[in-house]
């Protein structure tokens, strides 16, 4: 891991590997714990899913032809991503369908 090292402003950071200690791994759900109690698990996954293919969630509503809202209701857990669902977005999205059930 390269960490900055702060020097005099005006010259430009330096970077020093420095090894990670296993100890100091935490869980990604420790991590996002915030998120997961705000989003179901599956809307945690397509809602990451999304941003990283860098979709506003009406961008994928429109290809999806279905409404904004109801991206947002299966982020937030309040609408449910059946199998077909799935499918489709993880065509659009490229990744397994898998994430989302």
């Amino acid at each position: 891991m390269l960490v900055p090292m702060k020097k005099h402003p005006t010259s430009k950071v330096s970077y020093v590997e420095k090894p990670i200690p296993e100890s100091s791994s935490t869980p990604w759900k420790n991590v996002f714990q915030e998120g997961i109690n705000e989003l179901s698990e599956a809307g945690l996954m397509l809602k990451g899913a999304r941003l990283k293919a860098q979709f506003t969630q009406k961008e994928l509503a429109e290809k999806l032809g279905i409404h904004t809202h109801h991206i947002s209701e299966m982020e937030h857990g309040k609408r449910t991503i059946g199998k077909s669902m799935a499918r489709k977005l993880a065509q659009i999205l490229e990744v397994d369908y898998k994430l989302f059930l």
